[in-house]
């Protein structure tokens, strides 16, 4: 079992995140698909600004609970098993994170990973996760620019978790994960270098 939990572990958590809701909402109440809308990213921040508040904020919701399903039950079966929850919520999150970004169910084409990151970090060190989410919503109202608030955020986070002691094998996947969220980014960064980046806004449509 010790050996299985891995493999299951791994395909629960790509499996489980890979579920979109940003995609699905825009076929099934608009006819479209946001990959082909704004920015053509499947995730949260495009799917407000293209279709507004009445729905994104579920979408934003559902990316930070399906990550915390994946890390909560690894995180239990991984403390059973190896005396260690932090590991096995780290290692969810990794698998949620692909999951994410490369969904089997959406041809591999899929979201950022902000939130999902987000999520993973709450399982591994609440405090850290609510200091990132404290940062993303004070730049969030400020820079006003989502890609630098989640960013800055997830990164401050990763940097807390050893801080506050975390184990050393999820402090580094979890980094990998915020690494990977930052590359994710990179035509986010291409367009905040060329002052393109569209700011973000709380209320509807932008």
């Amino acid at each position: 079992m010790k050996i299985a939990i891995w493999f299951i572990a791994a395909i629960c958590s790509y499996l489980i995140t890979g579920v979109n809701l940003s995609i699905i909402l825009s076929h099934v109440i608009y006819h479209e698909d946001i990959r082909e809308k704004g920015s053509k990213n499947a995730g949260f921040t495009n799917f407000k600004r293209v279709y507004g508040n009445k729905y994104a904020w579920f979408i934003f919701a559902f990316d930070i609970l399906k990550a915390a399903l994946p890390a909560l039950v690894f995180g239990l079966c991984f403390k059973s098993l190896y005396g260690n929850f932090q590991l096995g919520a780290a290692y969810a999150g990794v698998f949620a994170m692909l999951g994410h970004a490369y969904p089997v169910f959406y041809g591999f084409k899929g979201g950022k990973g902000f939130l999902v990151c987000l999520g993973t970090l709450f399982f591994l060190d609440w405090r850290a996760g609510l200091i990132a989410f404290a940062v993303m919503c004070v730049l969030l109202l400020t820079v006003k620019y989502m890609s630098v608030a989640t960013m800055s955020a997830l990164t401050v986070g990763a940097i807390l978790l050893p801080v506050f002691r975390c184990d050393v094998a999820a402090c580094i996947m979890f980094a990998c994960c915020v690494l990977f969220m930052i590359y994710r980014h990179k035509g986010n960064i291409v367009r905040l270098i060329r002052h393109e980046e569209s700011k973000f806004s709380l209320s509807g449509k932008k």
